[in-house]
């Protein structure tokens, strides 16, 4: 334990240190580490930047941790006089120390402060005590004194004076008093019970108004310093008659307590004096004598003249000063004066509330800090004494921290459970401190805490899949939806950037088909879209925010691609590339009304309404022989034929769709009514007369061609329909129940849900073959064969697609449908 102690020691003090002061040191270190308080010693007047004690050993702390750990000096007083370098650990003197300023006439002085260390925090208590040393003499006031008193005032007559003050206390006060050499008077000092020294000038020798009117004399007050100081008044004494007694005090002291709340102009007590000589020279006149300013600070009271009574003149206040001395004078009308001291102690009363200070705060604070973390260091300080300057801290409002006691006047907030800044972004802690006076007073401090964030929340979608609509058609870099997530986090943890998860569609990756702002969300066509090529798309998008680490989330979005209607019916049944005039249909002359002569079959790409078909003739001749159905697309006759009726017929069918710009295909049907292929013969020859020939000599070798080749299909047909008629009989028109083309697989239906192809007929379908093979042989495709109309559609994979069904068929044969 270092400790700087300063003794005084009077001259007659043994220069050598002791056993006793040995004994002293060991007795004082020993209390030290008991209470765990620092004492030091020193005396007052030291230079600034003295060193006062190296502290930080004493603390029992590391020199080169006091930085980090903020030692510091918290006191209200101490800090104008103290401070301590974190460098080296020393104490030193920061300001001249005056101990008569600071604690007047007190018997003892101390300086107490709290030095403070963080990481982790504690306190300890340093009190300094402050050592009197010889720095003020001693001072009459006033400096010349006035005494009048009659000749015949007998030898042995006592004269009280004003005694001398002295600032500084112990062997350092006013320990004697000299008087100069005279012939008429000496000087008299006296000590009370109460240890009161009163000096009284003693007449020892009669006056003679008439020989000396006017004595001067020179008082001197000895102090017992090293060196010793002195003070030094003129005592005038004036030579008069008549008056021959003094005014006497009922008390040489009086002594009152009045408290700090007394009401100003009230009396606190009353000083009587009589005096025995009457007339004018009895009447006594009170008065304050000439005082220093630290004993009797002026207009604090007041008194009165003729009663003596003292009051209050201005409010009290205990933490200012705790106690006056007053000294006061009786004079009668004679001249003649006494004196008494009037001792007040202030009581003191609970006018002060408790103060708060903020000594560390910890703001912001994360949002996972662990429990127990220390957020801020807090000073509570009373300026009334006993259990009026006792504190009691409390926080208010449910929050997650706790007020803990460090030591007597320093607290510590800390927290108790998790915290949540989405839930709660800042915190409003109020500390209330009261003290324990009657009635208490209390005061408080709000302190705003703010919480940081943590990424501790992923961005959330709103839902887990999404569903888009984009109509095929479209242009490309267009918006088709706007994707957003949330993120309750802020800052950089809550900013989100979304991506797509780079899949392939088919054959090309998803990037190629769509595209997505990282930072709005907005997804955006790359290319047009063909509902026919791609119904929908399924992407997966990813939120991803820019916390550390980062959290993420996904969500589905399907793309639908809504239909258009941009693909105009396609025609399979008659294909419409073999023209007009490469075949034929035959109408049996005996047909009866409603008997079904072909049909007319069209697909459309589109789906929905913009697939609904409709069938109608593009004129209609009148008297109209045939009908068409709307919806499938079947020819039927409408009458029955006369021999006077035309026998060959030319129908234009337009297909139609649905869509809301109707797309349409026409296709050229040539119906031939007779009963045997020998009445077609003239027609077709006829037909191609009238149409493509101009001339006699074309229409001869067309004539001529046309014979042969009758002559030759004649036989080939023959051999066939010998062969037809063991299955069913040719000539026996019976209901229609031959395939043209199979039954539909359900599967092909669903992909034309507007019913283009609802219910197809069936028809026998005899096929001639090459005439460079075999020109006697015909094939039959039966009824029961299963032939897809994916077959007769899909050019790419069969190979004999829609379009080539009947080009692939030879050029001398046609196709004949028999009832």
């Amino acid at each position: 334990m270092l400790g700087l102690f300063k003794m005084k020691q009077s001259s007659q003090t043994c220069k050598g240190i002791t056993w006793q002061v040995i004994f002293s040191l060991f007795f004082f270190w020993l209390c030290h580490s008991v209470s765990s308080q620092i004492h030091y010693s020193i005396v007052e007047e030291m230079r600034k930047d003295s060193v006062i004690a190296i502290i930080a050993e004493d603390l029992g702390l590391d020199i080169k941790q006091l930085s980090s750990r903020k030692l510091q000096i918290i006191s209200h007083i101490s800090e104008k006089y103290l401070y301590v370098n974190v460098d080296n650990g020393h104490l030193y003197v920061k300001d001249r120390i005056d101990r008569e300023a600071l604690c007047g006439a007190e018997a003892t002085c101390f300086l107490t402060f709290d030095a403070v260390v963080e990481n982790p925090f504690n306190a300890f208590k340093v009190k300094i005590e402050i050592q009197d040393i010889n720095d003020n003499p001693p001072v009459f006031y006033p400096e010349t004194f006035t005494i009048e008193t009659i000749e015949l005032t007998s030898p042995g007559t006592r004269f009280a004076l004003q005694n001398a003050e002295d600032l500084d206390i112990g062997v350092n006060s006013v320990q004697t008093y000299k008087l100069s050499d005279n012939s008429h008077f000496t000087l008299s000092q006296k000590f009370s019970s109460d240890g009161f020294q009163s000096l009284e000038l003693v007449l020892e020798k009669s006056l003679d108004q008439e020989i000396q009117n006017v004595h001067e004399l020179i008082l001197i007050a000895l102090d017992g310093g090293n060196p010793v100081r002195s003070g030094t008044a003129v005592i005038r004494i004036i030579v008069i008659d008549a008056n021959d007694n003094f005014p006497i005090f009922s008390q040489k002291v009086y002594k009152v307590s009045v408290s700090e709340n007394g009401a100003v102009n009230t009396t606190i007590i009353n000083v009587n004096a009589t005096d025995r000589d009457a007339g004018t020279n009895g009447q006594i006149t009170y008065s304050f004598s000439k005082t220093s300013k630290n004993v009797h600070p002026s207009g604090v009271f007041s008194i009165e003249p003729k009663s003596g009574d003292i009051k209050i003149n201005r409010k009290l206040d205990f933490e200012e000063t705790r106690n006056y001395e007053l000294s006061v004078q009786a004079k009668d009308g004679g001249g003649l004066v006494s004196h008494c001291k009037v001792l007040i102690d202030v009581i003191d009363e609970n006018d002060n509330a408790p103060e708060i200070s903020i000594k560390s705060l910890s703001s912001p604070v994360p949002e996972n800090s662990a429990h127990g973390k220390m957020i801020a260091v807090i000073r509570v300080h009373d300026k009334d004494s006993e259990e009026n300057g006792e504190v009691d801290c409390k926080l208010t409002g449910k929050m997650p921290f706790n007020l803990v006691l460090s030591s007597n006047s320093f607290y510590t907030i800390v927290t108790t459970s998790s915290m949540d800044r989405e839930k709660v972004s800042n915190y409003n802690i109020t500390i209330v401190a009261t003290d324990r006076g009657s009635p208490p007073l209390y005061s408080q401090k709000t302190i705003k805490l703010e919480i940081s964030d943590v990424n501790d929340n992923p961005p959330l979608f709103m839902k887990s899949t999404y569903i888009a609509y984009v109509q095929e058609n479209n242009l490309p870099g267009a918006s088709i939806y706007s994707i957003h997530a949330s993120d309750d986090d802020a800052g950089d943890n809550a900013k989100i950037i979304y991506s797509i998860s780079n899949e392939n569609t088919e054959d090309l990756p998803i990037s190629s088909y769509f595209s997505l702002n990282i930072e709005t969300g907005v997804i955006y066509a790359q290319r047009s879209f063909d509902y026919e090529q791609h119904k929908e798309f399924i992407i997966e998008v990813t939120a991803k925010d820019n916390g550390h680490p980062s959290l993420s989330s996904n969500t589905t979005i399907t793309i639908k691609v809504i239909d258009q209607n941009d693909n105009a019916p396609k025609l399979l049944y008659p294909p419409p590339e073999s023209g007009a005039s490469a075949g034929f249909e035959m109408v049996p002359f005996a047909a009866e009304p409603g008997s079904l002569i072909t049909k007319v079959v069209a697909v459309d790409a589109d789906s929905g309404h913009n697939a609904w078909l409709s069938y109608n003739f593009a004129q209609v001749a009148e008297p109209s022989y045939f009908t068409i159905d709307e919806h499938t697309g079947e020819i039927r006759t409408q009458r029955v034929f006369q021999e006077k009726d035309t026998l060959n017929h030319k129908i234009v069918v337009i297909v139609k769709d649905n869509g809301i710009l109707s797309l349409s295909a026409t296709v050229t049907v040539t119906l031939v009514v007779a009963n045997d292929f020998q009445q077609v013969v003239p027609k077709f020859v006829s037909h191609f007369t009238d149409e493509d020939y101009q001339s006699n000599l074309q229409l001869y070798l067309i004539i001529a061609l046309a014979v042969i080749s009758l002559l030759f299909i004649i036989t080939v047909m023959l051999a066939a329909l010998s062969k037809c008629r063991k299955s069913k009989p040719f000539p026996v028109y019976g209901p229609v129940s031959s395939n043209l083309y199979p039954q539909v697989d359900p599967r092909m239906l669903s992909q034309y849900t507007s019913g283009t192809l609802t219910l197809p007929y069936s028809y026998n379908v005899c096929v001639a073959l090459d005439s460079g093979e075999n020109s006697g042989d015909f094939t039959y495709m039966k009824t029961n064969q299963n032939v897809l109309l994916d077959n007769l559609i899909d050019a790419d994979d069969s190979g004999v697609g829609k379009e080539s069904l009947m080009e692939d068929l030879p050029t001398s044969s046609q196709i004949q449908v028999s009832f």
